[in-house]
């Protein structure tokens, strides 16, 4: 064989090796050497992009943007500084779903629920309980959440609370969510001639506001268009204007406010005592099952479940839900967890952490514009907890009701929800009325041993309340 031919046929071999790397079908010999994110985050595995997992987070941002408008002004019931629980409320959402997504690869957002915003702001005023010692009572529920996550307990948990009182406790939520929403509306108020509710007067500005905030929700949602909520209360605010119940700003962009007014202000001692105990249990209750459900769903949404319906390394969301929810109390936010709005994002296509870094990216930049949601009034938050309060109340639907001894804790801790305009109350009073109706029956084997030493401080705690009153 000549060296003339033997070279022709190398240069031959080096054309078709060429020509088949940049062929369709040899894809894996075209591909560039992947880079960072695709090292970090496998999109490619995931079967997704950059682009398409900047759009999701972006959308999973808008789903949950009317957060931080409606928890500060939640928190500012409570006589928190707005301005500076606003700059929190951005730091956290930003620092935790950063979190989320760098540890778990996950499409979650990590942020405040309205459930703990309540509580802290609404019902422990209410009690006459300082915003330092709800703070302390957030912090310690998350501080349990934590040690029952490392020492990998929370199946225990589970099993303590019965699923009737589960499903109780998110419908008591809800209705209170609710009902404070049409109060903020003055759609509703306290009659103090008869002492239940009454309807307000439908034609003040601020109820005119609420009313029209409400009808554009429905009309958004029931379109599923992307951030239905925010979009209703941006457009309420702005019918606000003309109507003198909106307030602008001097300038839409400013610096974000100091947060040291609020931040560091834990009240532990006086958390530590048994009136704390029922709303311990509702920030514990709110944060677990919370974290529990939205992972599942959302991960189920995203096919990140594995054939037994279970989410692989579901450690890593819940340890990050419970260091979120012990260090948020830290910075004046209660009751961190995993938000239902991060499927908005999944059904945009997210798949990875990249999206939930997206989302804290969008979050980051409202720090620029606090005044714009500082000058949002609360009659147009109030569409948003009633919405949101109504579609929690739906949970109820699931509760076992062919079960006198079943339906009837259920019901009366709904009932003492409204009667006492506290769901701490309501919480104690479900689950006593769940120990005695059990016991009473005879159903014994129904009721666990840790609920009925859980039941004597909740009993000494519901008593000392009745007598108050």
């Amino acid at each position: 064989m000549s060296e003339e031919s033997s070279m022709s046929r190398r240069v031959s071999s080096k054309a078709d090796a060429s020509l088949s790397a940049n062929l369709p079908g040899n894809a894996a010999a075209s591909a560039p050497p992947p880079g960072w994110l695709e090292r970090r985050f496998a999109l490619h595995a995931r079967n997704t992009t950059v682009r398409t997992e900047a759009l999701a987070g972006i959308t999973s941002f808008l789903a949950a943007a009317y957060l931080l408008v409606v928890i500060p002004s939640l928190l500012a019931m409570g006589g928190m500084d707005r301005g500076a629980t606003t700059t929190s409320t951005i730091i956290v959402f930003v620092l935790s779903t950063i979190f989320m997504g760098l540890y778990t690869n996950m499409p979650f957002m990590v942020g405040p629920g309205i459930g703990g915003a309540v509580i802290l702001g609404v019902t422990l005023a209410n009690e006459h309980v300082a915003w330092q010692t709800g703070l302390g009572i957030a912090f310690i529920s998350g501080l349990l959440f934590l040690i029952l996550t490392l020492v990998g307990a929370r199946s225990l948990v589970v099993r303590l609370i019965p699923a009737q009182i589960k499903l109780g406790l998110g419908a008591s939520i809800g209705l209170f969510i609710a009902v404070l929403g049409f109060r903020n509306a003055g759609m509703v108020f306290a009659n103090a001639k008869t002492n239940a509710l009454a309807l307000g007067d439908f034609s003040r500005p601020g109820t005119v506001v609420a009313l029209i905030g409400l009808a554009a929700a429905v009309v958004l949602q029931g379109r599923r268009v992307p951030g239905a909520i925010l979009w209703a209360i941006l457009i309420a605010a702005g019918v606000g204007v003309p109507l003198g119940v909106t307030h602008l700003p001097p300038s839409l962009i400013a610096l974000p406010h100091d947060i040291m007014p609020v931040s560091f202000k834990l009240d532990i001692p006086g958390a530590l005592t048994v009136a704390a105990i029922p709303y311990l249990f509702v920030f514990f209750a709110a944060e677990f099952f919370s974290t529990l459900g939205t992972t599942l769903a959302v991960g189920a949404k995203a096919n990140l479940l594995d054939e037994n319906a279970n989410l692989p390394n579901i450690n890593r969301p819940f340890l990050v839900d419970s260091i979120a929810a012990t260090l948020g109390p830290v910075l004046v936010v209660p009751a961190l967890t995993a938000l239902v709005e991060s499927a908005a994002g999944v059904e945009a296509g997210g798949r990875s952490g990249l999206s939930s870094l997206a989302a804290a990216a969008m979050f980051a930049l409202m720090l620029l514009f606090v005044p714009v949601a500082l000058a949002i009034p609360k009659e147009a938050t109030a569409p948003a907890l009633i919405l949101i309060g109504l579609s929690m109340f739906s949970t109820i639907r699931n509760a076992h009701f062919d079960d006198f001894t079943d339906a009837f804790p259920v019901l009366s801790m709904v009932l003492l929800t409204l009667m006492s305009n506290s769901f701490g109350t309501g919480i104690a009073g479900g689950l006593l009325c769940f120990v005695l109706v059990k016991l009473l029956a005879g159903r014994f084997r129904e009721v666990p041993w840790g609920l009925i030493i859980l039941a004597v401080p909740l009993g000494y705690y519901f008593w000392t309340v009745v007598k108050h009153h």
